[in-house]
């Protein structure tokens, strides 16, 4: 049988897709639907089959205060840093925008910490939080205040981590703005200074504007970022003290790898996917809505 030019087209462009399809599949749509699967089941004991339970583990997770603690610290962690991340990154993007010496040197100080590695970054963090070396604690004591147990007390532990967070994230961030302002048509600011209009009014009115599509997706990314938060607090405090820094997806870690609990772990995980998809629809379906260029 003979393939029309439409149909080979098509066939082509199926086995373009085939290796991105089956990479999708194997390693996320699959291990997606096998943790759904596993959150409805109880794992059996002694060679037992896993018995079905339907949504009893979701019940006995939500009746845990362990999680709803995790959560809430998940939350604050987000409210931390995304915002804060994303106004120093915008704010740090127009400065290296502009003409200033030594650009180049400054644009490379912004983006360094986004290249180290998240374990040699939260080392580095936790000489600076060290109780009796530490940079911090001696730089109080040279102003004549005590020091602070800043990974050790359970009421700023999870500020201190929020520092760090936002110290590693907002040069890469920094990244899109930059480009962004870059892409912006020359003639507006032209236009602008004719007008007499102030910096002040121009950012908001046509600047800010314009950046909304890079914002939306640097806060996708940010709040991606706020809930795979895993590497750094291994290094740093292990969700201590008394699960003041814990995490979703640290606990999610401790439930599968320290305690051997696979199936509360993937129930967290399937929580945690459907908070994202519910985040990912009203992205799509009403933001979107308001966001283009001209």
């Amino acid at each position: 049988m003979t393939l029309t030019a439409h149909r080979k087209m098509q066939l082509y462009g199926a086995l373009l897709l085939l290796p991105a399809a089956v990479l999708l599949a194997t390693f996320a749509y699959l291990p997606t639907v096998m943790t759904v699967i596993n959150s409805l089941f109880l794992p059996g004991f002694r060679g037992e089959p896993a018995e079905f339970v339907g949504i009893e583990n979701y019940q006995i997770l939500f009746d845990d205060p362990t999680f709803w603690q995790v959560a809430r610290n998940n939350l604050l962690y987000a409210l931390g840093t995304i915002p804060t991340s994303i106004a120093l990154a915008l704010g740090m993007a127009l400065f290296v925008n502009g003409k200033l010496p030594g650009r180049g040197f400054v644009r490379m100080a912004y983006f360094t910490p986004t290249i180290l590695p998240m374990i040699a970054a939260a080392n580095i963090w936790m000489f600076f939080y060290a109780p009796q070396i530490g940079l911090f604690n001696s730089l109080l004591e040279r102003l004549g205040f005590s020091g602070i147990n800043w990974l050790g007390d359970p009421s700023v532990a999870l500020g201190s981590v929020i520092v760090m967070s936002i110290w590693k994230e907002a040069g890469f961030f920094m990244i899109f703005y930059l480009a962004a302002l870059q892409s912006l048509p020359p003639d507006l600011q032209e236009a602008s200074d004719l007008e007499g209009t102030s910096r002040w009014s121009f950012f908001w009115r046509v600047t800010f504007p314009l950046l909304m599509p890079t914002t939306l997706f640097v806060l996708i990314n940010a709040l991606i970022n706020a809930v795979r938060v895993v590497d750094h607090l291994f290094i740093l405090t292990k969700g201590g003290p008394n699960n003041a820094t814990n995490l979703l997806l640290y606990y999610v870690y401790e439930n599968a790898f320290s305690f051997f609990d696979r199936t509360t772990a993937a129930t967290i995980t399937v929580v945690i996917l459907l908070v994202l998809a519910v985040v990912a629809t009203l992205k799509f379906t009403i933001l979107d809505r308001r966001t283009h260029y001209q």
